[in-house]
């Protein structure tokens, strides 16, 4: 086997190689540093990022909470309003029912009143007959005692049914007066009811339908509705600036990761040059 002859690399040669191996070092080194730069420029931007979303998303749950809170008083200001409407209305029926009745009893105790009368002159027509004939028996003794007796009997009858009447009367008056009573009771509440329904709704005629909407922000319903209304358009807003803080976040940690990918890939690089450049 034939001895092979190393032919020695010309000096300027084997330079030009170090040369160009420091160079692609030096470049390497270079893009290292940059790389480093842009992953810590990344990092403040991930983190100034990851601060703002913490705060939209505090700001978007608080949102939520509002609008669900405006929610609730929204459907409950719905229920006390049909409640107040309830009352409202069916105390103006029962007002209107009231003074049917008040009628109805000031004609009782008139008609029983002019019944009164009729019977105080039947009394009184029946007593002068009695007496008539009781004159008249003591002349004609043909006169019947049973004509007598009967007369007697039918006025003191006459006087009982006075009596009967005066009770009744009195029962009827105790009654009217207990309906108007009653009735001063049933206005009053179905004012009350009224006024409440007004500063409710800002709506006086209880006989129709409620409106969908209200027709004024200055009654309580018309606030509160409102207020649902602007916690909606609170919470969209919420919820749009929490969505791009988010999208801009993932955006930045891509970004983050691409660098720190870059710059591990150019680490490995550089420290293969330089272990090249210490072997050669």
């Amino acid at each position: 086997m034939e001895a092979q002859i190393l032919t020695p690399i010309p000096v300027s040669k084997k330079y030009g190689i170090t040369e160009k191996k420091k160079s692609e070092i030096d470049a390497l080194t270079n893009q290292v540093i940059d790389v480093t730069a842009e992953i810590q420029q990344q990092q403040v931007i991930v983190n100034s990022l990851t601060e703002k979303s913490q705060k939209y998303q505090g700001y978007l749950v608080t949102a939520e909470n509002n609008r669900v809170h405006a929610l609730n008083n929204k459907n409950l200001i719905d229920q006390v309003i049909q409640n107040a409407h309830n009352l409202a209305y069916n105390s103006k029926n029962a007002f209107s029912t009231m003074a049917e009745a008040s009628e109805a009893s000031i004609l009782v105790s008139t008609d029983i009143s002019e019944l009164i009368n009729k019977l105080i002159y039947a009394v009184e027509i029946l007593n002068k007959l009695s007496n008539l004939v009781t004159r008249k028996k003591a002349l004609n003794p043909l006169i019947s005692d049973d004509l007598v007796s009967k007369l007697t009997l039918a006025g003191s009858d006459a006087n009982n049914a006075i009596a009967l009447t005066l009770i009744a009367l009195k029962a009827t008056l105790a009654a009217e007066t207990s309906v108007l009573e009653a009735e001063a009771a049933v206005t009053l509440e179905a004012d009350q009811a009224g006024k409440l329904y007004l500063s409710l709704t800002n709506e006086r005629n209880i006989d129709e339908p409620l409106s969908p909407n209200p027709v004024s922000n200055s009654s309580l319903r018309g606030l509160l509705y409102q207020a649902y209304d602007d916690s909606k358009i609170a919470y969209e807003k919420a919820k749009v600036a929490n969505d791009q803080t988010s999208r801009q976040l993932n955006i930045a940690n891509t970004n983050l990761g691409k660098a720190q990918i870059k710059l591990k890939s150019l680490q490995s690089g550089l420290a293969a040059a330089n272990a090249a450049a210490l072997a050669s």
